[in-house]
């Protein structure tokens, strides 16, 4: 059986417990070439994002996976301090985002460049530090993927092949994700390492069934008070097509926004524990299904194999 690699080391997947999926602590959206770490104080960072993460930890949640990518305010020592501080087994990944949150270095460098550094970050670790990365965030456009969005995913399928990393790939419709499935097939990937970000945007569920057909994860990641009745809906599908077996929940929720007062407004992380699961077990799931999403599917999604 494989480890899952957090920002303090790598744990038994046994030990990830109930998870949360798809989150972020903080984010910066002012650009690749503005990114920086002088743009924020990492201990404020640390006091305004440190309680959400003891209220869900209060609620049994202890797997927690920061899907902020690098250029974008991914900062794995704030993570680190804030696994310690919260007692939460925090992931944070290696990849690229997309336009405007790549550095211009991406154009010129091959695609064996790219999966080399990234598997630097997953086995050495994060920018001089011996925190490593525990999988592979990147993203693609709606649609058609771009040529540029082709070579990081590429490089995302080489990366995977030599560490056993997961891929979470941000999509936003079918035929992005469907178009993920067909490049990483023509590099020989193993599909089963891939989560198809955002599925539940896509509102044809019969992409969902071909993703999971295929070996992929589908994650439902908009889980929040205003789409629950649609994400229900979704789950009813997946049990009656028997595809929880490759379901990943979460929310997308967070984040400290660098550049506002305090982070800004900030969504916590408590309401698909608190709330919403309590909704999935009224409507008859039950709790093998709530297990096998919240717990079993994580443990094995995120395993370096």
């Amino acid at each position: 059986m494989g480890r899952i690699r957090t920002v303090l080391g790598d744990i038994p997947p046994e030990d990830f417990g109930l998870a949360l999926v798809h989150e972020h602590v903080m984010c910066d959206f002012v650009g690749a070439e503005k990114v920086s770490k002088d743009r924020y104080d990492a201990k404020e960072v640390r006091s305004v994002m440190l309680p959400y993460l003891e209220e869900i930890r209060r609620l049994g949640v202890s797997g927690f996976v920061d899907c902020t990518p690098a250029f974008l305010g991914r900062d794995a020592e704030l993570l680190a301090d804030l696994s310690k501080a919260s007692k939460m087994h925090v992931l944070t990944n290696t990849g690229l985002y997309k336009e405007p949150y790549l550095p211009k270095c991406v154009w010129d460098l091959s695609v064996d460049r790219l999966a080399e550094a990234w598997v630097e970050e997953i086995e050495q670790g994060i920018d001089g530090t011996p925190i490593k990365a525990g999988f592979i965030k990147i993203a693609v456009n709606p649609g058609k993927i771009v040529p540029i969005q082709q070579k990081i995913v590429r490089a995302a399928a080489l990366c995977s092949a030599s560490t056993g990393a997961a891929i979470a790939c941000h999509t936003e419709n079918g035929e992005a994700a469907m178009h993920v499935l067909e490049i990483l097939e023509g590099e020989r990937a193993d599909l089963s390492r891939l989560i198809v970000v955002h599925c539940d945007s896509e509102d044809d569920q019969g992409v969902h069934r071909e993703i999971a057909y295929r070996g992929a994860w589908i994650e439902y990641d908009g889980v929040r008070e205003e789409n629950a009745e649609k994400i229900l809906r979704m789950l009813k599908f997946v049990e009656k097509e028997g595809l929880e077996n490759r379901l990943l929940l979460s929310q997308d929720a967070g984040w400290y926004n660098v550049g506002e007062d305090l982070g800004g407004k900030i969504r916590g992380y408590a309401y698909l524990v608190r709330e919403f699961l309590p909704k999935v077990l009224d409507r008859g799931f039950g709790e093998e299904f709530a297990e096998t999403v919240m717990r079993k599917n994580p443990a094995e999604a995120f395993q370096m194999k």
